[in-house]
């Protein structure tokens, strides 16, 4: 597989190598180790979840608090959605920008997301088929939203997306700017020594 790091820092994308004949196609999705050479530490998956959306339908963004966090290692099954990566880390050289990844069932690419990044993603077909796995179990308390609307953010959204069909949390969620005046996001130091703590095996 190919890891290419986004321009945002501590996201990658990765390309797997498909093996294909007759019978149809064979491939490595996840690699634990491959993975873990390039972050610098291996991760822990907890839970495995798996999303069905019709087109046009847009889920996050979506962060949880650190520590514990959730890093996430996201592909498609079924279909295709535009996964974004958003850096909601105060202070970063890249706060407030995104970078974005096609995920479909044609080149079976996957992203990963470190803990402290924001994610969101429109479905561009219907019943695209989206299986995340992450390494903290979900826990409503810590987990947070920044409306994916927000200007300051300016996610573009493909046109063969269509309408952009939202849940009323992910509608009536803050913008990015009042998530930083009320503290819930993470700073970019604060991640420098997460991350650094989980690279010594802390």
């Amino acid at each position: 597989m190919q890891i290419r790091e986004l321009s945002i820092p501590d996201s990658y994308e990765i390309t797997p190598k498909q093996f294909g004949d007759d019978r149809g196609v064979f491939l490595e999705w996840y690699r634990f180790d491959k993975l873990e050479e390039t972050i610098g530490h291996s991760i822990k998956l907890r839970q495995a979840n798996t999303s069905v959306s019709k087109r046009g339908v847009v889920r996050g963004i979506h962060f949880a608090d650190v520590p514990v966090g959730q890093a996430k290692y996201v592909t498609a099954t079924h279909g295709a959605v535009l996964d974004y990566v958003i850096d909601i880390r105060v202070g970063s050289p890249t706060f407030g920008q995104w970078d974005s990844v096609l995920l479909d069932d044609t080149d079976r690419r996957a992203i990963y997301i470190a803990e402290g990044l924001g994610h969101c993603f429109v479905s561009l077909t219907d019943d695209a088929t989206v299986s995340y796995l992450v390494t903290d179990v979900f826990n409503p308390t810590r987990e947070h939203g920044i409306n994916p609307l927000d200007e300051q953010v300016g996610l573009v959204f493909p046109k063969e997306a269509g309408e952009a069909l939202l849940s009323p949390k992910d509608l009536e969620a803050p913008s990015l700017a009042e998530a930083e005046a009320s503290g819930l996001l993470p700073t970019w130091g604060d991640m420098r020594a997460f991350y650094q703590s989980l690279n010594e095996g802390n």
